[in-house]
């Protein structure tokens, strides 16, 4: 006699619809991400150099900071 499974796990697998909602998601992070570097470049750029100094940064490092490199 013989035993045939069904049912299946198809991890990563969401058909179109689930396709479509992990575009949108993803590009929702995109645009959430893009936001928080712009925010904290601005917030650094506010800085004068002696208080980038004092967190031991300089106007260089102020875009990979933003850019979460570092």
């Amino acid at each position: 006699m013989a035993a045939l499974d069904t049912t299946r796990v198809t991890t990563g697998s969401f058909g179109l619809a689930g396709r479509i909602g992990a575009f949108f998601a993803s590009a929702v992070t995109a645009v959430v991400e893009w936001n928080d570097a712009r925010v904290t470049r601005n917030v650094l750029n506010r800085l004068t150099n002696r208080e980038l100094e004092d967190i031991g940064l300089c106007r260089g490092d102020i875009d990979v900071v933003a850019e979460g490199r570092r």
